[in-house]
């Protein structure tokens, strides 16, 4: 039987990266750092590649027989990963011992704020499959009085988790700094809100926070298979948003509002916002716009009308895909309005702006984790924060 072939450790989209551009090193790399690196490449690699063998593990990573005994070790000691058995070599020799992530036996507790006023919260495990799942009613929670009902709702989700939680992930509306403090969000009525540190010394564990569009586009890079060199994940939800990653790295912007498209105006005579302008994009796309739009229309006028949505939304789509250079981009939302029509008309707009090159064409697709894109994305932000990997 011949080895398998383990893939070359994916980049770590660390939602809180900041730029190196320009400096030099100011210190030396401790050894515990190097530890805790290599670890985590171990632990990234038995995530995306399943069991493989010690020697495999070394190989792939370029680490010594060694150092990967160690790792091995410690993880075995942590509970974080098991020897699954030998695998048959079929030549002479000592059979190799499989080791696995015990995904199903560790669980992460997600919160998805996206469509407030209702919030899902979800145990899942390590591999991103919900194995529970509720959800809350924020109708006029604001301020002190959502966080108090977003702490208890995450204590109860962590008491009743049938295995060991290593974390809590949210993703909220609003603009979020790398540390986990809300910027500002105003569905929710909290500014300068140090949201993740509050709720990590409530629960007495780690959490993790990040906007709700970026949190999807984690999702689809973690759990997805999105592509790792440039893609954009837009939410269509409540409103649209959108996150970046380019290189394997999440993209918050100077301001941390990267991805904030939804309030682009491309009307000037539209719609009324919420926002107060109007003709935003999110008065176009949104879900409860565009169905006041399609009410009482006749199949084809509906079309017509979702084409028209999906060439505004191209158009503001085209120079962001033309000046990163992305190689695709993912929608998610509510298939009947998003899909079909709507897309299409999104990716000819995009295809007939953008300068021909003699590479693929940018894809547009719907997102492959549709509805629960934001839950499994909390749980990335736990497996980045927690274990260093994503």
């Amino acid at each position: 039987m011949s080895r398998p072939t383990v893939p070359a450790p994916r980049p770590h989209p660390t939602p809180w990266r900041t730029s190196t551009r320009g400096r030099r090193p100011s210190a030396k790399v401790l050894p515990s750092q190097a530890r805790a690196h290599n670890r985590a490449v171990v632990l990234g690699l038995l995530f995306h590649s399943g069991p493989v063998s010690r020697a495999d593990l070394a190989r792939a990573t370029g680490l010594t027989r060694v150092t990967v005994s160690e790792i091995v070790g410690d993880l075995l000691a942590d509970g974080l990963v098991a020897e699954l058995g030998l695998r048959p070599e079929g030549r002479v020799g000592k059979p190799a011992m499989m080791v696995g992530l015990r995904s199903a036996e560790h669980h992460i507790v997600a919160v998805d704020l996206q469509r407030l006023p209702v919030g899902r919260i979800a145990v899942l495990d390590l591999a991103g499959t919900v194995v529970s799942e509720r959800t809350a009613d924020f109708s006029g929670l604001r301020g002190e009085e959502a966080f108090g009902a977003l702490a208890e709702l995450c204590r109860q989700a962590v008491e009743s988790a049938p295995q060991r939680v290593v974390g809590v992930g949210i993703g909220t509306p609003g603009i979020v700094d790398a540390g986990g403090g809300v910027v500002e969000s105003a569905r929710l009525g909290w500014k300068d809100l140090p949201l993740a540190e509050r709720l990590s010394a409530a629960l007495g564990l780690g959490v993790h926070v990040a906007n709700d569009a970026d949190a999807a586009a984690l999702a689809e890079f973690t759990y997805g298979e999105a592509s790792a060199s440039g893609f954009m994940a837009v939410v269509v939800g409540q409103g649209v948003g959108a996150g970046l990653v380019l290189d394997g790295h999440l993209v918050r912007g100077h301001r941390l509002a990267a991805g904030e498209i939804g309030h682009l105006t491309v009307d000037p005579r539209g719609a009324e916002c919420e926002c107060g302008r109007r003709g935003c994009l999110e008065t176009i796309v949104a879900p409860t716009y565009l169905a006041r739009t399609l009410e009482g229309r006749t199949p084809a006028r509906r079309r017509t009308a979702l084409r028209d949505a999906g060439r505004r939304l191209g158009a503001v789509l085209a120079p962001v895909v033309a000046a990163l250079d992305l190689e695709e981009v993912l929608l998610t939302g509510p298939l009947d309005l998003l899909d079909g029509p709507l897309l299409q008309a999104a990716a000819e707009t995009v295809d007939g702006t953008l300068l021909p090159t003699s590479g693929p064409p940018v894809r547009l697709r719907m997102a492959a984790l549709g509805e629960n894109g934001v839950l499994q994305g909390a749980a990335a932000l736990v497996l980045a924060g927690e274990f260093g990997f994503s």
